[in-house]
């Protein structure tokens, strides 16, 4: 958009323009006078916030609104801020802001926003539209003044909205550091103050973990819990930090549901939770929330998603009758087809689990959501491969609808996984291969690859695609600690997995499963001691039945039985299954 030449120009031909526009405007009204044969059209008004404003005026702003709607922004910013400079009308310079931001000229936006601010000092629309243009610029720097005003103009009522909305403000910013510094020097007097105190270290808490400053987050987080302990907003905060990573939150979550049980809160914690694999802890959350709001109706699909796999059966169908009556009641169509095909894939699995193949496939008859079609036919493969029937399982999926590009590889992917379910790992290995060659650039396919290749006994094939892997990307960090682990396991080149798995923690560090692979392969060097400290950390920061089954056997092999015997039993509970755990206890003769 090129504004030069219309602002140059303006003055020239504004009266030329202007006499055009009278006289089309004269004609239309003797069109349009009542002895014509022609109707009145009706026409879109242009912004006149002043019905004092002289013809003139009038005519300056409906050039600049034909200019901008038929393919002239340039002239139609000039028109519109000169009436507006002329007139001293908020609409009018906010109307030319608005040309030139839809037309992404932010700088003629911004000069158009700081005309207004400076004819209309006290108006905090001129205010806000400046602060907001500036930060869309980048210039985060020029800002806290501006915050500052902003905040003093706000009325009492809606300040803390206006706080809350702090880091959406700020959140493209590309220097987020230099975003929290500002905040934090404009929210000075906010910070201390009882009323907008929590809220306020919100949002820079907030504004701290953009930029990568989860201590700062946290400090924040803890100050407005000081402040309202039983803070939700706080909380929200902590439960952010403890999906980043940093568990050091988890307190304060628990505090502010001590003093203030909500109960869609205990329902973001379970979520966390659920992340972390610490299925036990969110059972228990969802039973609470249920408790404090019967109503609650994700809750109950999740708590019966959670006792199918601890594989309380009853518990769960209770749970999904309890889903299926509060669905039942719910005014959207759409929530109710959805939420009920969930709930007869549950009902689905339990009875698979039950061996109840007839009154499985019964449940997925029912479902006729086009849009779940395809998870209905992976769960009957699912069922015909149980009763052994592999054959016929994987030609249901080969002969699932969808030809296209990404139907074929969902149609693969869903094979795999069916083989790998099965321990069918060559086979699996062999149709990931051919996934492979729908994408060969697909670092993440070929590191599935190098996965099911070691399942399949093909170890040099795993070490040389997991290199091709490091190659392409080499921030990769599960293909390093895969290529670590995988190396002590086997007990081969143990100071080369040592140093890959550190490169591994170098991109991500805190990682609990690439620090569980640290602790093994201390372990295999004969480190025990640090070997516990570090899986120890890590089965803390995420229970996994394999970081159980490895601080397990070191606990074992430091003769705290009793504490061994305790972390397998935890993970046993968890996953029954799980074949690194059934190896070790057999391996160490170990009955639970």
């Amino acid at each position: 958009m090129d504004y030069y030449d219309p602002m140059v120009l303006f003055h020239r031909f504004r009266t030329t323009a202007l006499a055009t526009a009278i006289a089309v405007a004269a004609c239309s009204a003797y069109a349009q006078s009542p002895g014509a044969n022609t109707p009145p059209a009706p026409a879109e008004e242009p912004v006149v916030s002043n019905p004092a404003l002289d013809a003139e005026l009038f005519y300056e702003i409906l050039l600049g609104e034909v200019s901008a709607r038929t393919g002239d922004p340039g002239a139609g910013y000039a028109f519109m801020l000169e009436a507006a400079r002329r007139s001293a009308d908020g609409q009018l310079y906010q109307r030319a802001a608005d040309i030139a931001l839809q037309s992404r000229s932010g700088e003629y936006a911004l000069a158009a926003a700081q005309a207004w601010k400076e004819a209309l000092p006290q108006s905090r629309e001129a205010n806000r539209y400046v602060l907001q243009i500036l930060v869309a610029l980048n210039r985060i720097g020029e800002t806290p003044d501006l915050l500052r005003l902003e905040l003093a103009l706000s009325p009492p009522r809606s300040k803390a909205a206006m706080l809350s909305a702090l880091p959406q403000v700020y959140g493209r910013a590309s220097d987020k550091a230099l975003a929290a510094k500002v905040v934090e020097a404009a929210l000075v007097n906010e910070l201390t103050n009882p009323a907008t105190g929590p809220v306020a270290w919100v949002s820079l808490g907030r504004l701290r973990l953009a930029a990568g400053d989860k201590a700062g987050a946290l400090e924040a987080a803890r100050k407005a819990q000081a402040l309202d302990v039983g803070s939700e907003s706080s909380a929200q905060l902590a439960l952010e930090l403890m999906d980043d990573g940093s568990p050091e939150a988890e307190p304060l979550v628990v505090q502010a549901l001590s003093k203030q049980p909500v109960p869609e809160l205990r329902m973001a914690y379970a979520r966390v939770l659920l992340g972390q694999q610490r299925y036990g802890d969110a059972a228990r959350q969802l039973e609470a929330a249920t408790k404090e709001k019967p109503d609650l109706v994700e809750a109950w699909l999740v708590l019966a998603t959670l006792h199918l796999q601890d594989n309380r059966l009853p518990a769960a169908e209770n749970d999904l009758k309890r889903y299926m009556d509060l669905l039942s009641s719910l005014d959207d169509a759409e929530v109710r087809q959805r939420g009920m095909t969930q709930a007869y894939l549950l009902y689905a699995q339990i009875a698979e689990k039950k061996q109840d193949f007839a009154g499985a496939e019964a449940w997925l008859k029912r479902i006729d959501n086009v849009e779940e079609v395809f998870s209905a036919q992976m769960r009957r493969a699912s069922l015909l491969a149980r009763q052994g029937k592999i054959e016929q399982a994987r030609a249901l999926l080969r002969n699932l609808p969808g030809t296209s590009a990404d139907d074929k590889r969902m149609k693969l992917a869903a094979e795999v996984q069916l083989l790998r379910d099965q321990r069918l790992y060559q086979e699996a290995y062999k149709v990931q291969t051919e996934l492979v060659a729908l994408a060969p650039q697909d670092t993440e396919l070929v590191y599935d690859q190098a996965m099911l290749a070691e399942k399949a006994g093909q170890v040099d094939t795993m070490e040389r695609l997991l290199r091709q892997v490091i190659a392409q990307k080499p921030d990769h960090h599960h293909a390093y600690n895969a290529l670590g682990y995988s190396l002590a396991e086997r007990g081969q080149r143990l100071p080369e997995a040592k140093q890959l798995i550190l490169k591994a923690l170098e991109f991500a560090p805190n990682d609990p499963f690439i620090t569980d692979s640290l602790g093994w392969v201390e372990f295999r060097l004969g480190n025990k001691a640090e070997a516990r400290r570090l899986l120890e950390a890590a089965y803390k920061g995420r229970p996994d039945v394999e970081i159980g089954a490895h601080l397990g056997e070191v606990l074992w092999s430091l003769g705290d039985k009793d504490a061994a015997l305790k972390v397998w039993t935890e993970s046993k509970r968890v996953s029954p299954d799980n074949e690194t755990l059934k190896e070790t206890l057999a391996r160490l003769g170990v009955k639970l």
